[in-house]
């Protein structure tokens, strides 16, 4: 629970940034948003969030 709100934190932050620097209109981001949203209702919902939690894991394991 706490890796999924932290990366919608951060996706969200970086939308922002890229909206207010120019990088990205509001049409797209608006459209970006919503393929999100209803991807996450989708069968493949699960998945994705394997393969992200798998990502989150390696980099929690990479020892400095």
């Amino acid at each position: 629970m706490a890796i999924s709100l932290s990366v919608v934190l951060l996706l969200a932050i970086i939308l922002v940034v890229l909206i207010r620097g120019g990088s990205i209109k509001a049409g797209p981001a608006i459209v970006a948003v919503l393929f999100g949203f209803f991807l996450a209702s989708t069968g493949m919902a699960p998945s994705i969030q394997r393969f992200l939690d798998s990502i989150a894991e390696s980099i929690n394991s990479i020892k400095f």
